[in-house]
């Protein structure tokens, strides 16, 4: 999920009515930041059964080991499986938490191993929060927790995003700076980073739509980059504890309650249902921990994310500094034979795609695979990809739309009912040895906008597996683009029971879709999606 489209098309629409509401109730601000002691991660020690079990699966001191998690059963079943056996500390960072049944599963647990000693430190990005308000505040009632807001909007809390935004209309330049980070760390041992949100879409339990996603459980020696990153943002003045932007609200024992009667009953009870094995051969993780050593891809790696200051920028070219999207960029650039890039929101922008054309003259393959106009779930983005789709195909480029249709028909990726699938997984690979996970979009968002974090594997047997997800979904579940008999016109490549299928418009879309999004494309800034 990037920053939501839907959200702006819902300010254009409702901007007068909105307006007034705001200059009646007057635009409030957030608090001065507080001043609060730091606090650290702690190291990992021998009473952890994980950080036992890590150092007893290390084969070197200076790796690092993954498993990607392309399946949404086995990467919620990992989260939570972590926080069951934590024994010391869990540091989790997201940009969405929802009220649902995901989101209140992890609730639930993050309560629990408070209540067994763990030292829980939560920290989410305020954009989507209003609605998990009385779950944030409930949690951090609880002994041993804290949890903190990034960026906090002021007032409005619970009214929708477009209410939020114009309440706070004359601090939009701060608010429209988000922390998209995706982190949890358990016991100083052992991590999940990449793609994912928590909430019921990001891990197949939508009955309507789901992303197709990736992330990774981690070990070795990336996990204390990754917990020093975590505590650049726990303690940035761009955080504040829960309460100081909620209030103390009806008392702990009151909002210990209400939690409670949120988390303790409905559908997160629910097991998660396991099949035997994911896409790639791996069965559950459980049966590493019981056994006592991790079946893992080890290679030498490192985690970098954008500095939390970045949401004071006060330029697109200074917040884009040593940014993750330039560090991703310098490896893509330097490719030698071929680069693979998987981006669910994809605007190359001039640079990029000058970059790739010089990619192509010195024949570096490159292959992009992205949402549709009918898979994705922010349309102004795709029109502003869409204005570089030429000239990248001039240049030789490889493109691929994922279908959210044949996502449907495609069983290894084990897409819920019959729900659509939109593409959410952000992966590259260079050279077929250097792999990056994490949770940056390859757009103007991510580069200058919210902050990202982000881990570079040297691992060619990591690539090879990240390429088998990335080609299962590429050639079973999306169309290739190429030019018509004419040289100009677009057309949109598939194959089905009857051999290959040829599209001349944008497929699985109707053309409201298309007018709609061609009439709203000139009122957003292409550095603004």
């Amino acid at each position: 999920m990037a920053f939501s489209y839907q959200a702006l098309e819902s300010i254009l629409a409702r901007w007068s009515g909105l307006l007034v509401v705001a200059l009646l109730a007057g635009c409030g601000t957030i608090p001065a930041p507080v001043d609060r002691a730091p606090t650290t991660a702690l190291r990992a020690t021998a009473d952890s059964d994980l950080a036992r079990i890590a150092d007893a699966s290390m084969p070197a001191p200076d790796l690092s080991g993954f498993r990607l998690m392309p399946s949404g059963a086995f990467a919620l079943d990992t989260r939570i499986l972590l926080v069951q056996r934590a024994r010391q500390t869990l540091d989790v960072q997201y940009y969405v938490l929802q009220d649902d049944s995901t989101g209140r599963l992890l609730f639930r647990n993050l309560r629990d191993a408070a209540l067994r000693g763990v030292r829980v430190r939560l920290l989410v990005d305020d954009l989507y929060a209003g609605v998990t308000d009385p779950l944030l505040q409930g949690l951090a009632a609880f002994p041993n927790v804290e949890v903190h807001l990034f960026n906090p909007f002021c007032c409005a809390r619970d009214r929708g995003l477009g209410t939020k935004y114009v309440a706070s209309l004359f601090d939009f330049s701060r608010l429209n700076h988000r922390m998209h980070n995706k982190l949890l760390i358990a016991d100083g041992a052992m991590a999940i980073a990449g793609g994912r949100n928590i909430a019921d879409e990001y891990f197949m339990r939508n009955m309507a739509e789901n992303f197709v996603d990736m992330d990774a459980f981690i070990t070795g020696a990336v996990v204390p980059q990754l917990a020093s990153i975590f505590d650049v943002y726990w303690n940035s003045p761009h955080v504040y504890p829960v309460a100081t932007i909620l209030g103390p609200g009806p008392g702990p024992d009151a909002l210990r309650r209400e939690f409670e009667r949120r988390v303790d009953d409905g559908d997160q009870m629910m097991a998660v249902t396991l099949p035997p094995i994911d896409i790639l051969g791996y069965g559950p993780l459980r049966e590493d921990l019981d056994g006592g050593r991790l079946g893992l891809v080890w290679g030498k790696a490192m985690a970098f994310a954008d500095s939390p200051a970045k949401v004071a920028a006060t330029s697109d070219e200074m917040a884009r500094m040593g940014s993750v999207t330039m560090n991703v960029f310098d490896l893509v650039v330097a490719a030698k034979s071929d680069v693979l890039l998987s981006s669910p929101y994809f605007i190359p922008g001039r640079m990029g795609t000058d970059a790739f054309g010089a990619l192509r003259k010195r024949d570096v393959k490159v292959t992009i695979l992205t949402n549709s106009l009918a898979a994705t779930d922010e349309p102004l983005v795709h029109t502003g990809y869409s204005r570089y789709r030429v000239e990248l195909l001039r240049s030789g480029v490889d493109l691929y739309e994922l279908s959210p249709t044949r996502v449907q028909r495609n069983k290894r990726l084990m897409l819920g009912g019959g729900s659509l699938g939109r593409l959410h997984a952000k992966t590259a690979v260079i050279d077929g040895k250097l792999v990056f996970i994490g949770s940056m979009n390859l757009d103007p968002r991510s580069a200058s906008k919210n902050t990202e974090l982000g881990i570079i594997v040297d691992s060619p047997q990591l690539a090879r597996e990240v390429l088998r997800i990335v080609h299962i979904s590429k050639l079973q579940s999306a169309y290739r683009l190429r030019f018509g008999p004419d040289g100009n016109s677009l057309q949109w490549l598939t194959m089905d029971d009857d051999g290959e299928v040829i599209l001349s418009s944008e497929p699985d879309s109707t053309l409201f879709m298309q007018i709609q999004n061609q009439l709203l494309a000139p009122f957003v800034p292409e550095q603004q999606l």
